[in-house]
C-alpha cells in the first residue's frame, strides 16, 4: 500500500486519516485539451518549467495535489525542517534581479523560510494562475492517434496536452509504516514528511519517534525541547556532520552577490552541484597529521565539506575507513554516555553512502536526561499498541503522541504512484519491474514527449536540487525549442540509448562505496522494491557536459517524428 500526502495531515487513532484539501481559488479555467504542456508538480522544477514553458510561448498546466506551491517544502514542516544545502546555493539562478534581490537569512535555510522564497517566485513571475491546485494526478496515458498525452485526477477531472512534465520530486511519496497493529493505536501520531500545518505542541508530553534518518535528526533536538520524555526508536544510525548554522550576515551575502555569475558558474560545472571544496588528493597520499589536520578543518565548516576532503572518500574503503573512525571519534566527544555513543555510530556502512545528514545539537540531544535511545536493531518493533508499542522481547511503550520517521518511496515511487502508460498501452511499472529504464534520466523508450525532472539515473539527490532542477529544466525547454523548429511533433528516448544509459549509470555506481549501504539510494528501505543504484554518481558538472554534447549532435539517441 502507497502512502501519499492528503492535506493538513495528521494521523490519529484510527491511524492515518484522510483530510478535504482546500480549494485551489485559482488555476487556469480553459476546457482539457487547450493545453501545450502539462506539468505535473508544483515544486521548484514545476514552477521552473512553467516559466520556461511561457517563454517558448507554450499554453501551459501545472497540477498538483498540494494546497499551494513548494513540492516537499509544502508537506514538510516537521520541527527543525531545514535545508542542508547551503542558502546562497539553494536558490534559483536563471534570473539575477531575483537572486540580488532576495535576502537569506540564515546560512541554511529553514522550511518556513524556504516555502516564503517559492511563494514569492510564484507571485514575482503571476506562475499562480496557470497552477491547479487540489489536484491530485492518479493517471498519465499517452494518445498515439491524437498525439497528446491524457491525464486523469482522482476526482476525475482530465487534462490533455502534447507534453507532459513529470516534476514530482524524489521525495514526495512519504514511506507508510508497516508495523503490526498500526490501526489500533489510539494516540496521535505524525510522519515527519506529512506534518500538521498547524504545527504540533509536544509541550510535558510523553513522545516516542522511530527512525534516525535526516528528519529525525533534524527533529529531535526540538521534539526534546518540548516534550517530557523523548524515546528515540534506531534501527540504523545516520553519519551526521554539524551544520555550524548562523545568520546569513549582510557582507557575507553582499560579497557573494557582487559576482553571483561566477559562483554560480562554478557550481554549475563543479561535481556536487554547490561551492564547496572538493578535494584533489587521495586519502592515501595525505601524511597522517595533514590527513588530520585536513578533516578537523572540514568538520569546523560543517554541511558536506567532510564527504569531499578526498578525491577518493566514496570509492576507497581505505579512505573511507579513516573518514569513519574521525567521526566516530567526534561522536563519542559528543555522547557522555559511553553505550548510547556505541549505539549513535554506524558500522554497518561506508561513510556518506547512507544521505549524509547535517544536524544543529543532535548527538548533544542525548545527554538530555528525559532523551532514550531504543535500539531496535538488536529488540525489533513488533506491534504497534493502543497506548503505544511493543517490541519483540515484550517491552511495552506508552506515549502521549508518536512520531513516524520512516522516509519516502524515493526517487522511482513519485513517479510509479501515478499509472503512466506510453505507445500502445504500455505501462510505465512494467517497463521499470527491475529498476528504472531512462535516457540520461531525462526520458523513456516508448514514451514519447514525457519529460522527467530529476527522475532516477540523473544526479538529482547526489547534488544541489536547484542546480540539477534548472539543468534538467533548461535542456528540457531547449529540446522542446528544437523540437517546434524542426516541425516534428514527437521524441523519446532510443532504445539502443536507453540500455547505453542504463548500463553507464549501474557501472558507475558500482565502482563506488554506494551500493554495499542498505539505504534509500537502491531502494533497500522499501519491500520488494528492486535494489538498483538510482542516482547517477558521475558529478553534476560532467553530466551536464554530456547532456550538452548530446543536444549539440542533434539530439543523438533519441527518436523524432
Amino acid at each position: 500500500m502507497r502512502f501519499r500526502p492528503a492535506a493538513p495531515f495528521a494521523m490519529v487513532a484510527a491511524g492515518f486519516g484522510d483530510h478535504a484539501m482546500p480549494a485551489s481559488g485559482n488555476g487556469p479555467t480553459e476546457a482539457p485539451g487547450a493545453f501545450d504542456m502539462a506539468i505535473v508538480g508544483a515544486g521548484f522544477s514545476g514552477l521552473y518549467m512553467l516559466h520556461r514553458a511561457r517563454r517558448l510561448g507554450l499554453r501551459a498546466v501545472v497540477l498538483d495535489a498540494a494546497g499551494d506551491v513548494g513540492g516537499t517544502w509544502y508537506w514538510n514542516r516537521y520541527p527543525g525542517a531545514r535545508c542542508d544545502v547551503e542558502s546562497m546555493d539553494y536558490s534559483y539562478s536563471f534570473s539575477e534581479p531575483l537572486q540580488q534581490q532576495w535576502r537569506w537569512r540564515e546560512r541554511y535555510a529553514t522550511q518556513p523560510e524556504i516555502l516564503d522564497y517559492a511563494r514569492h517566485v510564484a507571485r514575482r513571475f503571476d506562475l499562480r494562475r496557470d497552477i491547479r491546485f487540489a489536484t491530485r494526478i492518479a493517471a498519465a496515458r499517452y494518445d498515439g492517434h491524437a498525439g497528446l498525452w491524457r491525464l486523469r485526477s482522482e476526482a476525475g477531472e482530465t487534462f490533455a496536452a502534447r507534453y507532459c512534465i513529470m516534476a514530482t520530486g524524489c521525495l514526495s511519496l512519504p514511506r507508510r509504516p508497516a508495523f503490526e497493529g498500526l490501526e489500533s493505536l489510539q494516540r496521535p501520531c505524525h510522519h515527519t514528511g506529512l506534518w500538521p500545518h498547524e504545527g504540533v505542541d509536544f509541550t510535558d508530553l510523553d513522545v516516542g519517534i522511530i527512525g534516525t534518518g535526516s528528519s529525525a535528526i533534524q527533529s529531535i533536538p526540538l521534539i526534546a525541547g518540548q516534550a517530557r520524555r523523548l524515546t528515540v526508536f534506531q534501527r540504523t544510525p545516520n553519519f551526521s556532520i554539524p551544520a555550524w548554522n548562523r545568520a546569513l550576515g549582510g557582507e557575507e551575502a553582499r560579497r557573494i552577490k557582487a559576482d553571483y555569475g561566477a559562483f554560480r558558474e562554478k557550481a554549475r560545472f563543479s561535481f556536487s552541484g554547490f561551492n564547496v571544496e572538493e578535494g584533489c588528493e587521495s586519502g592515501l597520499a595525505v601524511p597522517p597529521e595533514r590527513r588530520r589536520r585536513i578533516l578537523e578543518r572540514r568538520w569546523a565548516e560543517g554541511g558536506f565539506a567532510v564527504q569531499s576532503a578526498f578525491s577518493d572518500v566514496n570509492t576507497d574503503a581505505r579512505v573511507n575507513r579513516m573518514v569513519v573512525d574521525f567521526v566516530h571519534r567526534k561522536i563519542r566527544a559528543k555522547v557522555a554516555d559511553a553505550a548510547t555513543a556505541d549505539l549513535l555510530c554506524p558500522t554497518g556502512h561506508p561513510f556518506g553512502t547512507k544521505r549524509l545528514c547535517v544536524d544543529s545539537g543532535y548527538y548533544e540531544t542525548y545527554n538530555r536526561p528525559h532523551v532514550a535511545l531504543v535500539d531496535v536493531r538488536a529488540r525489533p518493533i513488533a506491534r504497534i499498541l493502543p497506548e503505544g508499542l511493543m517490541l519483540a522481547d515484550g517491552t511495552r511503550f506508552a506515549f502521549d503522541a508518536l512520531v513516524f520517521a520512516t522516509g519516502f518511496d524515493a526517487m522511482t515511487g513519485p513517479l510509479l504512484d501515478i499509472d503512466i502508460r506510453g505507445r500502445d498501452g504500455l505501462p510505465l511499472a512494467e517497463r521499470w519491474r527491475h529498476g528504472p529504464r531512462t535516457y540520461l534520466g531525462l526520458a523513456m523508450a516508448g514514451f514519447p514527449n514525457l519529460f522527467a525532472v530529476t527522475g532516477p539515473q540523473s544526479p538529482s539527490v547526489l547534488t544541489n536540487m536547484m542546480m540539477a532542477i534548472e539543468q534538467h529544466v533548461d535542456w528540457i525547454a531547449d529540446c522542446i525549442a528544437h523540437l517546434e523548429a524542426s516541425g516534428h511533433s514527437w521524441i523519446e528516448a532510443g532504445s539502443g540509448a536507453e540500455d547505453d544509459w542504463v548500463a553507464h549509470n549501474n557501472r558507475l555506481g558500482d565502482e563506488t562505496l554506494y551500493p554495499l549501504a542498505d539505504s534509500w539510494y537502491v531502494g533497500a528501505n522499501i519491500p520488494g522494491k528492486p535494489r538498483v543504484f538510482l542516482p547517477y554518481i558521475g558529478g553534476l558538472g560532467s553530466y551536464r557536459r554530456l547532456c550538452d554534447r548530446v543536444a549539440a549532435a542533434g539530439y543523438r539517441g533519441f527518436e523524432r517524428g
